[in-house]
């Protein structure tokens, strides 16, 4: 597993390692390295107490609100030409040389 970690220099030349969801720790160490196998040891007690990382899947309560468009233009004839006009286009522009 990686998490993000902030680390950043601090007063009296030391440095502040700061994990990053699900552990939000913060430890501080004379150099980078050292904060780093600070919050690294943080992260190692907790999770020899028990704590675990497990993935969650939830279930929506309510539909998404774009889900009630999905499928309006199906059988739509002026739909169908304007796609087609825009899949011309982008063929136009990848075939043109001095195109940005």
């Amino acid at each position: 597993m990686n998490i993000p970690v902030l680390i950043e220099p601090i007063a009296n030349n030391g440095f502040r390692a700061t994990g990053g969801l699900p552990f939000e720790i913060t430890v501080e160490g004379a150099t980078r390295d050292e904060a780093l196998g600070r919050l690294r040891a943080e992260i190692d007690k907790r999770m020899a107490r028990g704590a675990i990382v497990v993935p969650l899947e939830i279930t929506p309560t309510e539909d998404h609100p774009w889900i009630q468009g999905a499928g309006m233009f199906r059988d739509n004839p002026l739909f169908d030409k304007w796609q087609e006009a825009i899949s011309e286009y982008r063929r136009q522009v990848d075939q043109d040389a001095e195109a940005p």
